[in-house]
């Protein structure tokens, strides 16, 4: 018999009492922990990077889960701090590094073919350097309409913004994409 999803209430019910934090932080990454490391694993194309930075933010969860307020769910929470923690990781990544668009590309299309977990073909790979191209806002919306396939409505709770903003990122980001095809 399958065992009953686990619900955003239980688990926030165990983590808020010390003796059951343990048992309900399991159950959040039972929960979660997949959509989340590949709403990561879309912003920074690497499977290691990818699971170093959920760890990180997965354990600023653990920590700060008494923050959590409600007035978002529970994975609209999560998606926050692991988005911001990927964004920080780029940040930091682009600060140390000063390399051209060409040799990022070239470097992006290696990571991916020489990655166990990477199972794309060339049009994934070329997908992929496309979306290296645009502003962090536009992939991120372009990630969440086109991956996960979320509507426009659950978008603007999920990044507080209009529902009207994020269809001009989408279609911003979808010519760009275009664009860089048709080169």
């Amino acid at each position: 018999m399958p065992q009953a999803k686990t619900s955003d209430d239980e688990i926030l019910g165990l983590m808020r009492n010390p003796k059951t934090l343990e048992r309900g932080f399991r159950l959040l990454m039972e929960t979660h922990q997949e959509r989340l490391y590949w709403q990561v694993r879309r912003l920074l194309n690497d499977h290691d990077d990818a699971n170093d930075v959920l760890q990180n933010a997965l354990v600023k969860v653990f920590r700060n889960i008494g923050q959590f307020e409600g007035k978002s769910g529970l994975y609209t929470w999560l998606y926050r701090i692991v988005t911001n923690e990927a964004i920080t990781f780029l940040n930091q990544r682009k600060r140390r590094s000063s390399t051209s668009i060409d040799d990022a590309n070239i470097n992006l299309a290696n990571r991916l073919q020489a990655d166990s977990f990477f199972d794309g073909d060339e049009a994934q790979i070329r997908l992929k350097q496309a979306l290296e191209t645009l502003p962090d806002r536009q992939k991120e919306v372009f990630n969440l309409r086109y991956y996960e396939e979320m509507g426009y409505e659950e978008m603007s709770q999920l990044l507080n913004t209009s529902v009207g903003a994020l269809k001009a990122s989408f279609h911003h980001a979808v010519k760009k994409v275009e664009q860089f095809f048709a080169a």
